[in-house]
């Protein structure tokens, strides 16, 4: 069962980090609300299109923790995406993803979750593979601001936050939690996009890239609620956390960003950490 949570939890990991890469580009071109005008509603669209298919019970505790996770996720949506816009991508998305996987550890831990031997090595691998691949800039690249820095802190809270919600609501609950918490999230960012029309520019967003991160993260949200549901917190978060390998990758690939040599390790190091938690 581990095995397939794990596989699970490293699809979400890709996904979130194209969906990231994605949104990080949109944002570039308008206003960030513009961005997540599109991507919030595209990824309700992609849950409603899987109800019938994996099914909902749309219960008060559902409800509850559906809609506080979509809270959540409407922070993660804004605050993540100005974040890459500002960038440098290769060193913000690393830092939220190190802060988005050291709380729900700690909410897995202090649940009573156990690990193994090999995962009491892995855990703390994947943990030290996040910061190093978050370590790499160095001499000629560039620098993240301070006001980057904080704008990434808080990304990873509010990403974290949603996954622990998420992890909260019923087993049975199917795709429910997710259908309440995009449509709370997609509901808040319309609304604030009304009230802040005057101050979004006249620049218009790039529609397909908005739509598609969206879609990468309604798969990546669905993803990691199965692999919370078939393993532990702890282990899945922090695989999951690991996203930032692909959002890496692809700024190196698109972007020409650098990858540096401790970034590499970190690579390196996640691999060797799936592979522990994989015998856990």
């Amino acid at each position: 069962m581990l095995v397939f949570a794990l596989l699970l939890a490293l699809g979400s990991s890709l996904a979130y980090g194209s969906a990231d890469f994605l949104g990080g580009l949109g944002a570039r071109k308008a206003h960030v609300l513009r961005t997540v005008m599109i991507a919030a509603p595209a990824s309700l669209l992609v849950e409603l299109l899987l109800w019938p298919v994996l099914g909902g019970s749309f219960g008060p505790a559902a409800l509850g923790w559906g809609a506080a996770s979509g809270i959540a996720s409407a922070a993660a949506f804004a605050l993540l995406y100005r974040t890459l816009a500002i960038g440098p991508m290769n060193v913000l998305s690393p830092v939220t993803a190190l802060v988005s996987a050291a709380l729900p550890v700690g909410v897995g831990l202090t649940q009573g979750e156990h690990l193994g031997v090999a995962g009491l090595v892995g855990l703390p691998l994947a943990l030290v593979a996040v910061v190093l691949v978050s370590a790499g800039h160095g001499e000629g690249s560039a620098r993240p601001s301070r006001t980057a820095l904080l704008l990434a802190f808080g990304a990873g809270t509010a990403i974290a936050l949603q996954l622990i919600f998420l992890h909260q609501a019923p087993s049975d609950s199917g795709v429910a939690p997710l259908i309440i918490g995009r449509a709370v999230s997609s509901a808040i960012t319309l609304g604030a996009a009304g009230l802040m029309r005057r101050r979004l520019g006249p620049e218009r967003p790039a529609y397909a890239m908005s739509a598609a991160a969206g879609v990468l993260d309604s798969v990546a949200n669905l993803l990691f609620l199965l692999a919370a549901r078939s393993g532990d917190l702890s282990v899945v978060a922090v695989i999951t956390a690991l996203y930032p390998a692909g959002t890496v990758l692809l700024a190196r690939g698109v972007l020409a960003e650098r990858v540096h040599r401790g970034q590499l390790i970190g690579l390196g190091a996640a691999a060797a950490a799936v592979s522990l938690l994989a015998l856990t």
